[in-house]
């Protein structure tokens, strides 16, 4: 295979970090592990389409995502995002269905192509390199006071190997039920991928992504030093940088950087670090990448002997909503009311996505990588006449005809037992009631 199609399929690795390591054993004479240069068996027509998909689409969502946040520090998984809208493709119909499609970048794939792509990628990244550490999971939670295209679920849960299970909404336990999912399938980097369930809530379906792997050439950390490290706006700070001297690396020049690509394990995945030129803003360069831009860049990578390679470790965390980059792309018809999901229910037309979020977590040290994101997919109903009463209220218990209200009540804690009244002093004997 060659490397630009192994380098646009782990186009996650670029942008979340990837991985697992050796044995950790020191043989008398060590044996340098066979590099991994071809795929287990060759691609089909759709499934080359769907990956070159899902990194075109990962790239524009990184650089419309970047572009409009104020934060320095931006760690996106395409892959995790484009499975989780992907099962979601599967409840969609008519232009929403053609909408989410187009933005997705599968153009003319059928629903079953895409599918089975979906499930091919799940299984050749998983087994791609033995000392690479690469899990995918996939879940559907049904909210259980809805109805649910049966079809739907057999489809997610055969194409994603998809978790589908019906949850109370309305249950406190249900959002932890979630949450425990998502921290088991990252390995504990990330704990958390929803605050609580909205009523309105109907459908979450999330994804998680799970790295972990060490460097072929693993870094000293003797070796390791501080060093500076200068802002764009010149400011500086001190940091841990990572080095190693005298080092073969691909690296590759462009016209306004440099890139060097990073193995892990038997070189089936890599990170690819790009270093805009001095003067040149790494955040501005993020937000012109684009699929013609990264080829070019994997294309030019090329053998070079470095006199000093050194990178700082890391410590990344990202959560954002993704709804408006989403909308900016084409996705605009599922995020609105009219959106038409009656491939998910008979309620499918008062259906529309109400949010899509992602959580990332990467840390690069002497070591290697580890690196996990989650994304949920959360489905809500148009215009939700639901009444949860979660806070304080008032009620009156009345009688409808002649209007006669029976009871005024006021609940602040439903739980509280009556403690009996403050203690009264009568004005007209001057004694204490208790």
């Amino acid at each position: 295979m060659s490397r630009v199609t192994l380098s646009a399929l782990i186009i996650a690795a670029a942008l979340a970090g990837c991985g697992t390591g050796g044995d950790g054993g020191a043989p008398l004479e060590p044996v340098p592990p066979e590099p991994v240069t071809d795929l287990p068996r060759a691609l089909s027509a759709s499934e080359v389409a769907v990956v070159e998909a899902s990194n075109g689409f990962g790239l524009e969502l990184a650089a419309r995502t970047v572009a409009t946040d104020p934060r320095v520090n931006a760690v996106l998984s395409p892959v995790s995002a484009s499975m989780a809208l992907g099962m979601t493709l599967n409840g969609a119909a008519g232009e929403t269905f053609d909408a989410m499609r187009s933005a997705l970048g599968f153009g003319t794939l059928t629903q079953e192509q895409i599918n089975a792509a979906y499930r091919g990628l799940m299984d050749f990244l998983a087994e791609l390199d033995p000392d690479v550490r690469v899990e995918i999971a996939n879940a559907v939670w049904a909210n259980e006071a809805v109805p649910f295209d049966e079809a739907f679920s057999q489809t997610v849960a055969a194409s994603f190997d998809a978790r589908v299970e019906s949850l109370d909404f309305a249950d406190y336990a249900a959002p932890i039920a979630i949450n425990e999912w998502v921290k088991q399938r990252t390995d504990g980097m990330i704990d958390q991928i929803v605050d609580r369930l909205d009523p309105s809530l109907v459908m979450l379906l999330t994804n998680a992504v799970y790295f972990d792997g060490a460097w072929t050439t693993e870094f000293d950390p003797a070796e390791t030093r501080s060093g500076t490290f200068q802002r764009h706006d010149g400011t500086t700070l001190e940091v841990d940088m990572m080095s190693i001297g005298n080092i073969e690396v691909l690296q590759t020049r462009g016209d306004s950087y440099t890139a060097v690509e990073l193995p892990y394990g038997n070189e089936a995945f890599s990170m690819v670090i790009v270093l805009p030129d001095t003067g040149e803003n790494a955040k501005d360069w993020l937000t012109a990448l684009d699929a013609n831009r990264w080829t070019a860049l994997v294309e030019g990578l090329a053998p070079t002997r470095l006199d000093l390679l050194s990178i700082p470790k890391l410590t990344l965390t990202f959560d954002a909503f993704l709804n408006d980059p989403l909308k900016a792309m084409g996705m605009g018809p599922a995020f609105s009311p009219g959106a038409d999901f009656t491939r998910l229910s008979p309620l499918g037309q008062q259906m529309c996505i109400d949010v899509v979020r992602q959580k990332t977590h990467v840390e690069v040290d002497e070591r290697g990588t580890r690196a996990a994101a989650a994304t949920s997919v959360g489905i809500g109903v148009v215009s939700f006449n639901g009444f949860v009463a979660d806070r304080p209220f008032v009620f009156v218990i009345r009688e409808r005809v002649s209007g006669t209200v029976l009871f005024v009540g006021l609940v602040g804690d439903p739980t509280a037992e009556d403690s009996g009244p403050q203690p009264l002093v009568s004005d007209c004997t001057g004694t204490t009631v208790p």
